[in-house]
């Protein structure tokens, strides 16, 4: 018989609430946050380095924040002349801005001060370029497809007002290289036709430099692009924890599912450590590594500019479209069109805008494809695309080598006017090759792609048939690998349209239609598609015929056309197939 026990000596008392559990409690019963943060908290997201570049452009703008809030405490964004007699020796005595002056007091007085400002330029430099490169990823990717038009279009945003405010804020201190930079800033507005002079006049208060500005731009840098910027960001990740993140093809992988870790705590771990990753490689930067020291340029004077000046390597490709563009112009009722400032000042970066906006309805059109897509594109898969990116890099490239003509002539001994003819002609030719070249070489890796599929990987066993020819031995690859190469879809070429379909009733717009089959058959023809289910099925067969070489009658294969082969349990090397020599011991070199 058993007995009810207890090692309690004192019955059990209720012990006091905890406070801020009622808190949460209480105001969970009124917003109903708990359920909502749940799921949000588990949420699944995948793991692969390239998805890192996005993250490297949100920390880096997390950095600019904070550095901008020490600068802005010790910048006068005035315009008003004073005399400096801070410890700069050099420049002691001479007449200049507040704001030229603030920003010496700030490098050279304040503590910390030249740390924060250069941690600050540093982190924008990298904002931009992990913004553009993050950019590229997407577009090689097809990341942009349905249902993620509306994320793209909101990045191509955050890519231009990140320029924008990294020349507004490059401008700021009013120092003789960026009063060179505001210099072309005014002439490419008054190169608009009819109202140039007007908006330049009213952009400067006055006849340039005015005394504005300077004050004009703090505002837009620290207040109304932040902002702007802020809520683009949040519209951003929500969309994106929305619609779910993309994920490379593979295992397991559709697109109905997403493999990865949870947000909590796994993710938001791995992004903690990321953030001060990033905020330790700016801090050291910001210390090793000089930029931007406006100390050596000296105040803005409109009547001098520096020798070698170049902007920074963001505004790169707009400073070599001006430097190689002709001197032309147009005389019309009295007015006179600036060609040579207007078109590479305004109207080709404005095309080319619009350009990469319109892109992805642009592709979804052509192709026909109106579904829905959470699994990436490997770039090869995708030729025409990719090598529209490399071609619109490769222009890119020519005009920021441009842009730096005089440096390129100076550091080589070049005649300047020979290179700035040179660009002019490889800004056209060179874009062209490149996207024939990776057209082309996209192509090669999908017949390499299908040739691992169809008859497996290279083993480095050199085998001579009877008849005394020479062929290499291959195995066929895992499973993963070809789940991975297969998870593709095949590029469906659209049909030529008839005038009048089986009724004899006229079609409409068949010229359109017309258009979009011959774009249909330029953007996929060469392609080419992955293998069909006979044709494996075929090279399966193939390929167990192959290795099924009997050694006095007793080895044999195993295995599976996905799988590994083994011969008598050890792994298949290739000297099996000379017919004399035994396996045992021996290791395939591994695929």
């Amino acid at each position: 018989m058993s007995h009810a026990t207890t090692n309690g000596a004192k019955a059990a008392t209720a012990k006091r609430a905890n406070p801020l559990g009622g808190l949460l409690t209480w105001a969970d019963d009124r917003t109903g946050l708990a359920a909502v943060s749940k799921k949000q908290i588990r949420k699944v997201f995948p793991d692969h380095w390239s998805f890192m570049l996005g993250e490297i452009a949100l920390w880096s703008f997390v950095v600019l924040l904070l550095t901008g809030t020490f600068l802005t405490l010790w910048f006068k964004p005035s315009m008003a002349e004073v005399v400096y007699d801070g410890s700069y020796d050099q420049l002691r005595g001479l007449h200049m801005s507040e704001a030229y002056a603030s920003t010496l007091d700030i490098s050279f007085d304040i503590r910390g001060g030249l740390l924060m400002r250069q941690m600050h330029h540093w982190s924008a430099m990298l904002f931009i370029a992990a913004m553009f490169v993050h950019m590229m990823r997407v577009f090689f990717t097809g990341a942009f497809r349905k249902p993620r038009e509306l994320n793209y279009l909101i990045g191509l945003l955050l890519l231009l007002l990140g320029v924008i405010e990294g020349f507004a804020g490059y401008s700021l201190p009013d120092d003789l290289l960026s009063g060179t930079g505001l210099r072309i800033a005014d002439g490419l507005v008054k190169a608009t036709p009819v109202l140039g002079t007007y908006m330049s006049f009213f952009m400067f208060g006055g006849e340039f430099p005015g005394d504005v500005i300077i004050p004009r731009l703090y505002i837009v840098h620290v207040l109304l692009i932040p902002g702007i910027l802020l809520a683009l960001i949040g519209l951003h990740m929500l969309l994106l924890v929305y619609q779910k993140h993309t994920q490379w093809p593979g295992p397991g992988r559709t697109n109905n599912n997403v493999v990865g870790y949870p947000m909590l705590p796994v993710y938001a771990a791995k992004a903690g450590g990321f953030f001060f990753i990033v905020f330790g490689v700016t801090a050291l930067m910001g210390g090793l590594l000089s930029i931007n020291p406006v100390w050596r340029y000296g105040p803005y004077n409109p009547a001098e500019v520096t020798a070698g000046s170049q902007p920074d390597w963001y505004m790169g490709f707009a400073e070599g479209l001006l430097r190689i563009m002709p001197g032309w112009e147009t005389h019309i009722f009295g007015f006179t069109i600036s060609w040579n400032v207007m078109l590479p000042g305004q109207i080709i970066p404005v095309m080319f805008l619009a350009a990469m906006l319109a892109y992805p309805f642009i592709e979804a059109w052509i192709t026909g494809d109106k579904r829905e897509h959470h699994l990436l594109q490997r770039p090869r898969n995708a030729p025409t695309r990719t090598a529209f990116l490399v071609s619109l890099m490769t222009a890119y490239g020519m005009l920021w080598m441009a842009g730096g003509n005089d440096l390129l002539a100076v550091i080589f001994n070049l005649n300047l006017n020979y290179i700035t003819y040179f660009m002019r002609v490889m800004v056209f030719v060179a874009p062209v090759v490149a996207f024939i070249v990776t057209r082309r070489w996209c192509i090669s890796l999908q017949r390499q792609d299908e040739a691992r599929l169809l008859h497996g990987y290279e083993t480095g066993v050199i085998m001579r048939s009877p008849e005394g020819a020479y062929a290499e031995k291959h195995l066929p690859i895992s499973g993963d690998e070809a789940y991975t190469l297969t998870a593709r879809d095949r590029d469906p070429l659209l049909p030529a349209p008839t005038a009048a379909d089986e009724n004899g009733v006229a079609a409409r717009h068949v010229r359109l239609h017309r258009l979009r089959a011959r774009l249909s058959r330029a953007w996929f023809a060469h392609n080419v598609q992955k293998p069909t289910t006979t044709e494996l099925e075929e090279a399966r067969h193939h390929a167990e015929h192959e290795l099924a070489v009997r050694d006095d009658g007793h080895q044999h294969v195993s295995g599976d056309y996905t799988g590994d082969y083994e011969l008598d349990g050890h792994a298949a090397d290739g000297h099996q197939f000379d017919g004399r020599h035994g396996v045992s011991g021996e290791e395939l070199r591994q695929h």
